[in-house]
């Protein structure tokens, strides 16, 4: 029997050159992290890392360490979340699925070998067929492209969802310092209220006191008990809610928090043109426009495939014993009798103008998400800053004159009491500003894609001050 050989040289050498030249598409050394970390280092001057190993861990644990031997501040909070929260490193393995389909779709389709062998009486037939996708060959260079668009979106998304745990550790560190300043205050009214309760108590005994006002001094003690259980319990839920955030637990847990909220700037920057930083700067915006892209792309692929579904090339070498050796190539194409592509085409076209409008209503929202955060802003600092400049100075004036009138006999213990409870009213609404407008920064901050513009960033605390990112032209601008 002769032996049958290989495919032509020509053949071989057509394969090796779309070997070499779809083979340039690798995983990258990253995984398409650099997004990532370089947002996280630009926008909010932290590291972002991604765990992969037993040396990562360790690292994320030492860092970890050295940031909780101390009272946690705002900064810090956010970056022991931007290393250890578990749901955000979940979020990073989008990266390896996006980049493994970029890399798949950079490699050519396997071919097929088909091998027969059959015999009738004293007749041989072997048959040797090597096939290859050609239509699948032909689209490589666009598939590479719609994928590298993917993975550049899920860059931006995996950016993005950084920012939004960013922001998330702020709110939460807010709320634990706030809930503890609280909780605090309402334990210093509980003490009064005690002391009064006892005072009145001894006086009602030695015949002094009314029962009436003495129930009074009772209930306003009762009252006094129940605030402070329910201050504390809103304290621990909002500490929990930080260490989750932080994605802290066991000892890691007991860290220590400052006693009360930061103090009010000084001054509020003004923040013109807001909307167009926005959209020159938001990830969300800038990944729904490369959707919106490569479904454009996927919607050229599309046309282009309408009507050849699958077209492959073979390449044959038969062998019969009566004819000997025969070689030659087959081509196999579907004939579109039934299927013209026309639904594929109007998939793809319903998909690319839900996408156009997706990215138009995240742009549109976007605008109001900064301009209600930008008033939210502006009224709670005014308001905090009205209860730090007018309310608290006032109360405190009250408080400082009837002391002195205590002090030259001419008010009593009780009304001193009295206007504690008046103050009571006053100190939680000046914290509860406060709080509110910590809040407001942090969600205009976010607002903006993760930092304020970069007037606002020498006055504003916790504001990163890296230089701004170059713009780029934003849908619905």
């Amino acid at each position: 029997m002769k032996r049958t050989p290989f495919p032509d040289s020509r053949f071989i050498a057509a394969v090796t050159v779309l070997v070499f030249l779809t083979g340039c598409t690798t995983f990258s050394k990253d995984g398409g992290f650099d997004t990532v970390s370089t947002t996280a280092s630009q926008r909010l001057g932290k590291d972002a890392v991604l765990v992969r190993t037993d040396e990562n861990r360790s690292a994320v644990t030492r860092r970890t360490q050295e940031l909780l031997s101390k009272p946690l501040s705002m900064d810090d909070a956010v970056q022991i979340a931007l290393l250890n929260n578990r749901g955000l490193q979940a979020s990073y393995s989008e990266l390896g699925i996006a980049e493994a389909d970029l890399v798949q779709a950079g490699r050519l389709p396997n071919p097929g070998l088909t091998f027969s062998r059959t015999h009738g009486g004293s007749d041989l037939s072997i048959s040797r067929t090597f096939t290859l996708g050609l239509l699948s060959v032909l689209a490589l260079p666009l598939a590479i492209r719609i994928e590298s668009g993917r993975f550049e979106q899920t860059r931006l998304l995996a950016a993005d969802a950084m920012l939004k745990v960013a922001a998330d550790a702020r709110r939460a560190y807010i709320g634990a310092v706030a809930t503890k300043q609280s909780a605090a205050y309402a334990e210093q009214v509980k003490d009064s209220a005690q002391a009064g309760a006892e005072l009145a108590l001894r006086m009602q005994q030695a015949g002094n006191f009314s029962k009436l006002d003495y129930a009074r001094e009772q209930a306003f003690y009762a009252q006094a008990v129940a605030q402070l259980a329910k201050a504390r319990q809103q304290s621990v839920s909002a500490r929990e809610k930080l260490t989750r955030t932080m994605g802290l637990w066991g000892s890691q847990a007991r860290y220590d928090l400052p006693e009360r909220l930061p103090d009010l700037p000084a001054t509020r920057p003004e923040l013109p043109d807001l909307e167009r930083f926005a959209m020159e700067n938001r990830l969300d915006i800038q990944a729904a426009k490369l959707q919106t892209q490569s479904v454009a792309r996927s919607l050229g692929l599309s046309r282009a495939t309408r009507f050849i579904n699958a077209l492959d090339v073979g390449y044959q070498n038969n062998f019969t014993s009566s004819d000997g050796r025969e070689q030659g190539y087959e081509i196999s194409v579907e004939i579109p009798v039934f299927d013209w592509g026309a639904s594929k085409v109007a998939r793809a076209e319903a998909i690319y103008l839900q996408s156009a409008n997706r990215v138009a209503e995240t742009a549109i929202n976007a605008r109001s998400e900064v301009r209600e955060s930008y008033s939210a802003y502006v009224t709670n600092y005014d308001v905090a800053k009205h209860y730090r400049d007018e309310v608290v100075p006032i109360r405190k004036t009250i408080s400082d004159e009837l002391l002195l009138r205590y002090n030259g006999m001419l008010a009593s213990v009780f009304e001193l009491l009295a206007d504690s409870r008046d103050q009571i009213g006053a100190v939680n609404s000046a914290i509860d500003a406060l709080r509110d407008y910590w809040l407001a920064q942090t969600d205009l901050q976010q607002g903006l894609g993760g930092r304020l513009p970069p007037l606002a960033m020498a006055s504003a605390p916790f504001a990163s001050t890296a230089p701004q990112a170059s713009s780029t032209d934003s849908e619905g601008q």
